[in-house]
């Protein structure tokens, strides 16, 4: 069992940054790769960003590669996600989620943390 609990997010203008937090239960954070998704009012969830156990795979949305960064520390059972040049259309919710490695279904979700891009 693994428990999700997102923190960081908040109110920026438009070109700023926000970094997020996802800290994680349980002693097997680092057997799981971990995704960020987000979503908008009135639309679907669509994902943002993963890393992969070690932290040396990484994969982005086309709409944030060049100003997104995830990263992971497994020691401290944590993923982030670094959020620079904000826009507007990155308002959303933002949910972190841990799969197994090697599975393509993520398992665990958080309860999700605001993030609103004042233009």
């Amino acid at each position: 069992q693994v428990q999700l609990v997102e923190s960081g997010g908040g109110l920026v203008q438009a070109g700023g940054s926000l970094r997020l937090s996802c800290a994680a239960s349980g002693r097997t954070f680092s057997s799981y790769a971990m995704g960020w998704f987000r979503q908008a009012p009135g639309k679907e969830r669509e994902f943002v960003a993963l890393i992969g156990w070690s932290g040396r795979t990484t994969a982005y949305a086309d709409s944030v590669k060049g100003r997104f960064t995830i990263s992971r520390v497994n020691a401290k059972n944590t993923v982030y996600l670094q959020m620079n040049s904000l826009k507007p259309e990155d308002t959303a919710v933002y949910y972190c989620a841990a799969r197994p490695s090697g599975q393509t279904e993520y398992d665990y979700w958080g309860q999700g943390t605001q993030v609103t891009v004042s233009s």
